[in-house]
């Protein structure tokens, strides 16, 4: 019998994920046979210098981009081998995004942005849903701002509007690219404790993209990625730490 990922506890994987750029004369190495695991219910922080394919990485795992080479699953699927109309169908019903510069529809209210995923697979919520959005307005403190547009709101908001909206399907994985990058340091940490309760009670699975450490001391396990691979795997650090080994990572660069 074949051992699925998700009977190890994976929510999603990558096996020998390779991507490159470029022509064959002059190829660019983003991504260097990678392979990894993401746990269900884990806050996983992606860290490394510019250009170590960071991003890359997010972007093959969400199935934005194409591998050169190798395989992501998510659960039992195998998205590599997925047409393009099946991502997509699969990332608005799995996959939760929240970005740095929010993504939000300037020409709904809140509570159209945070249905927004549900209008695109062409449904409405059903009552658990509609229960569980609830929860979410309220504990990101959206109740009172639902019919204002985007515009009316601070930066703080509008990222707890995007995670609102990230989370709303209670996806099996929620990737976040430097989430706290526009905000300012208070607003920052309410977000990061969001996306840390998000898995450490709700079960969700984050990935988020950071180059500050501060942000991915918040994290479960936090990757470090140089030149297109993972240079290590560490568990929940402290901040001092995670600078020390990224100053250590730019020196050797």
């Amino acid at each position: 019998m074949q051992i699925q990922p998700s009977d190890l506890g994976l929510i999603a994987r990558a096996v020998g994920l390779t991507k490159r750029y470029g022509t064959a004369a002059n190829p660019v190495t983003a991504l260097d046979d990678v392979s990894l695991g993401l746990r269900r219910g884990e806050f996983t922080a992606i860290m490394g210098p510019s250009g170590s394919g960071k991003s890359t990485l997010m972007h093959l795992l969400a199935g934005l981009d194409q591998a050169t080479a190798g395989e992501v699953w998510l659960g039992d699927t195998d998205i590599t081998r997925l047409s393009d109309s099946a991502l997509t169908v699969l990332r608005r019903r799995r996959i939760g995004f929240v970005f740095q510069s929010f993504n939000l529809v300037p020409t709904l209210d809140i509570a159209g942005n945070i249905r927004l995923p549900f209008e695109l697979d062409g449904r409405k919520p059903s009552g658990i849903e509609r229960a569980w959005i609830d929860e979410l307005v309220d504990t990101l403190g959206l109740r009172e701002r639902l019919g204002h547009r985007p515009h009316e709101l601070s930066g703080g908001q509008q990222q707890r509007v995007a995670i609102a909206r990230a989370l709303a399907t209670k996806p099996d994985l929620v990737f976040a690219d430097e989430p706290t990058g526009n905000l300012d340091s208070r607003t920052g940490r309410e977000v990061l404790a969001l996306l840390a309760s998000a898995a450490s009670l709700h079960g969700q699975s984050i990935a988020m993209v950071t180059h500050d450490p501060i942000a991915a001391s918040h994290a479960d396990r936090i990757l470090y990625l140089s030149d297109g691979r993972i240079v290590r795997d560490a568990p929940r650090s402290a901040p001092e730490e995670i600078s020390a080994y990224m100053l250590a990572m730019e020196a050797a660069a």
